[in-house]
């Protein structure tokens, strides 16, 4: 998410998780809901890399966030950054939806999603067994899988020749405005440079103050009352508009749900929900289905 997700790389057949995990359906074959549009460009081949710039970062897209009880704290230091690991890729299912910083997401374009590095910011990404490599921009958070590093647009992907595969290793490096073009990593370069730590904190430390955006900027949807009963918290945010953007993408990922996901707020925290469930056999049967889905357990908590 993607928010997000998109919320959100983007783990199934046809799995992802906010922000974005993408999972092939067999090798050689596109997911079964994704894949490239009835009508994808003649010049998708070639489509050009993103051009790194001096953009400013967005306000609210760069607050520390939580999604399936897991906190990320977003690395805002302009610090060269190298990271080896597995990318996937997100298409139609989110091409059109707005990313966690607020910019629409096109999957034709080059652009890619990323738990912490700061958006926006500019990544080459590397596919080392064969040396192609391509200039992205990152515009949204993704993906919440322990083995994804990325999530690239479907564009990036196939450039770099996995997108039919639906995922594959990657070497990720930050770039900056005025950068030469370097050649790209051998297939037999190894990298071994961890990704920024996050941490899971008590639930009331998940999300850092900052002041909503104005409610006009946002798409409007149900704020819940609290009650006595059991909800699963898919995600927790500081921001009202990254909250809303991760609810929309688990709307179109647990396409299976019947009820509606809502949106609740205590202090400066949105809360991304499900519920209220009556006992907590009844909210782990659900949190389970959740599970099947994402990969990922909500939190089941009463308010």
């Amino acid at each position: 998410m993607p928010a997000m997700l998109a919320l959100a790389g983007c783990g199934s057949t046809p799995k992802k998780t906010s922000g974005s995990t993408s999972a092939s359906t067999k090798s050689g074959s596109y997911y079964l809901d994704d894949g490239p549009g009835p009508n994808p460009p003649a010049n998708l081949d070639s489509i050009a890399d993103a051009v790194p710039r001096n953009d400013p970062y967005h306000r609210g897209a760069n607050k520390p966030y939580a999604v399936f009880g897991k906190t990320y704290v977003p690395n805002l230091a302009n610090d060269r950054f190298k990271q080896k690991g597995v990318a996937s890729w997100y298409g139609r299912k989110f091409h059109g939806q707005k990313t966690a910083n607020g910019e629409t997401y096109d999957m034709y374009a080059m652009s890619a999603a990323h738990p912490t590095l700061p958006l926006p910011c500019y990544v080459r990404v590397t596919n080392p067994a064969n040396g192609k490599s391509v200039v992205v921009r990152v515009n949204d958070r993704g993906p919440f899988l322990s083995d994804r590093i990325i999530d690239l647009s479907f564009a990036a992907a196939n450039r770099l020749d996995i997108a039919r595969r639906g995922s594959g290793q990657v070497i990720v490096e930050r770039v900056f405005a005025g950068d030469k073009p370097v050649a790209a990593e051998t297939p037999s370069m190894a990298v071994s440079i961890p990704v920024a730590p996050s941490v899971s904190p008590p639930e009331e430390t998940f999300a850092a103050e900052s002041t909503p955006p104005p409610l006009n900027t946002i798409a409007a949807s149900p704020i819940t009352g609290d009650g006595n009963l059991l909800f699963l918290q898919l995600g927790a945010f500081s921001s009202r508009e990254n909250a809303e953007i991760f609810r929309t993408r688990m709307q179109s990922e647990l396409d299976w749900n019947r009820e509606p996901i809502l949106l609740s707020q205590s202090g400066n925290l949105y809360r991304v929900r499900l519920g209220p469930y009556k006992n907590r056999d009844e909210a782990q049967a659900i949190a389970e289905q959740v599970k099947a889905s994402l990969n990922f357990s909500p939190i089941i908590y009463k308010p």
